[in-house]
């Protein structure tokens, strides 16, 4: 057993806290820190309060003290749970400043981007930065930060005077979403870094954009300050080291490619995959298709009902559920879990032919007697794209929400679960589907690369630009849908071994313990 340590962990979101997940992130903070305890290590966790969170059942006031802020001097409390995530600590840091736009974890605001959320979680760091100094926290070895909200924390780390004595601390930065940088001025704005700390002394070259000189890049300043650069996956770490081409459906180093080659070079870029979790049980039998149907309209309801007009996406989601509820055989079925963005989508709406998407060609094949059922929402754009292929296609189900209850279900309903992400930093829906004993079939990138062994746990597709890729997808798909209905037996053999695949938090917390906190 290595040392135990002290482990600081400052995040965005946090699942253990309800109310506080938004991405994959917030599945970490709340399966990592456990799976570190049971490793003989010592775990605090801190998020915002955004306002909700703060009125928690079961909080307690650790201290209050003032933080001078954007040249004013705000109030700040410290909340603790007092229920542990096995062993694990998990702070509140509440004031109103860290509600500016109602209590909500991220704002979209239509001026400067990040302009509220830079701000936000620049005072957050502060806040943490103070108590750090007080003494209000107990003294970490390991400060570990994630994502570019707690990115101004290490650039405190290095130029504050009154952290002086916090820089032997050794610091982690795990990089989950390299495409959100929180980019913002350095002076001239109210949501600029010399508004937010008009005294601190600091190194730009260090901490600036290098596309645009005149701003802070938090994502940049971490990667080039922390000690230790770490990734969700190995093959996402070596990707980043590339230069992006977007519009050829290449995603790389997103413009810091060069600084996390400097990094790599010095040993000091690593990539451990996340975990899932393994509850024994029956959760993993497959549902009735009449409970997922039923989730399925319910959800929509639920939709509806939040909207003072019918939506089109809705409105056609419960024709298709209809057609499908009249189906007498089961049939070939999809599902997908996602947001529907970008990353996720763009392989599905790429043309591989003529007049044809490579969805609208796997749907072709699919055939009436199969269905694929999609849940997810995100940018408008690709929402009409899958509205409009449903409209055609009868056998698509786009449900345009989320639910976790139908999201569980669907992992464990279908025959072949579809991941095209153009990138993926690591993934979880893939592990989830997996576990259930649904292959998937997914774009060989990043975690996916690294969780499913092509023809043998699931389905792999790969391409050297984006056309490439989509013709392979479609490509793949066929196969996986002629090995179903020819090789039923070999399918079932696919099926279990995904099914017995183990990626465990245990597993990847001593490799956290030995590669990034020794």
């Amino acid at each position: 057993m290595t040392d135990k340590k002290h482990i600081l962990m400052v995040a965005a979101e946090n699942d253990f806290l309800p109310g506080a997940k938004v991405g994959g992130v917030a599945d970490v903070l709340r399966d990592l820190p456990p799976a570190l305890v049971k490793q003989g290590q010592s775990v605090d966790v801190v998020v915002p309060s955004y306002g909700f969170l703060a009125r928690l059942p079961g909080l307690r006031t650790v201290a209050e003290f003032d933080v001078h802020f954007a040249g004013f001097g705000q109030r700040v409390m410290l909340l603790k749970t007092e229920q542990s995530n096995g062993g694990a600590v998990n702070y509140i840091m509440h004031s109103p400043a860290l509600a500016p736009k109602g209590e909500t974890v991220y704002c979209n605001d239509s001026y400067g981007p990040f302009a509220t959320d830079a701000t936000k979680f620049a005072f957050f760091c502060a806040c943490i930065a103070k108590a750090l100094s007080e003494g209000i926290f107990p003294r970490p070895d390991v400060i570990h930060c994630h994502d570019w909200h707690s990115a101004f924390l290490l650039i405190l780390l290095r130029f504050l005077p009154e952290l002086e004595a916090f820089g032997n601390i050794r610091s982690v930065y795990t990089i989950h979403n390299l495409a959100m940088q929180g980019v913002r001025p350095f002076r001239d704005d109210d949501s600029s870094f010399e508004s937010w700390y008009p005294s601190l002394h600091y190194n730009g070259q260090l901490i600036c954009d290098l596309h645009n000189p005149h701003c802070v890049n938090p994502m940049r300043a971490a990667i080039l300050l922390a000690d230790k650069i770490h990734t969700v996956s190995a093959t996402y770490a070596d990707e980043i080291l590339q230069t992006s081409d977007h519009a050829n459906g290449i995603f790389g180093g997103e413009g810091l490619e060069s600084d996390l080659c400097v990094r790599a070079q010095q040993g000091d870029l690593l990539g451990i995959i996340n975990g899932s979790e393994y509850p024994k049980g029956a959760r993993y039998a497959a549902p009735a298709k009449k409970k997922v149907l039923s989730l399925a309209q319910n959800a929509l309801v639920l939709w509806a009902s939040k909207q003072s007009h019918m939506s089109s996406a809705h409105f056609v989601a419960e024709k298709r559920l209809q057609h499908w509820a009249l189906k007498k055989t089961r049939g070939f079925t999809l599902t997908s879990v996602g947001r529907v963005t970008d990353q996720k989508v763009r392989l599905l709406a790429t043309f591989v032919a003529p007049g044809k998407t490579a969805l609208e060609a796997m749907l072709d094949s699919l055939g009436d007697k199969g269905q694929f059922i999609l849940l997810g929402s995100g940018e408008q754009h690709y929402e009409e794209f899958l509205l409009g292929v449903s409209g055609r296609h009868e056998n698509l189900i786009f449900l345009n929400g989320y639910s976790h209850e139908l999201s569980l279900n669907l992992y464990r309903y279908g025959d072949l679960f579809v991941m095209p992400s153009s990138f993926e930093p690591c993934g979880i829906s893939q592990m989830l589907s997996m576990r259930a004993g649904q292959p998937c079939l997914a774009n060989q990138v990043g975690g996916l690369k690294d969780t499913i062994k092509s023809n043998v746990t699931g389905f792999c597709f790969a391409g050297e630009n984006a056309v490439a890729q989509a013709k392979a997808l479609v490509e793949a798909f066929n196969q996986a849908k002629t090995l179903y209905e020819t090789k039923p037996e070999q399918w079932k053999k696919i099926a279990t071994a995904a099914a017995d695949v183990r990626f465990t938090w245990e597993q990847s917390a001593r490799q956290y313990v030995e590669q990034l906190y020794a």
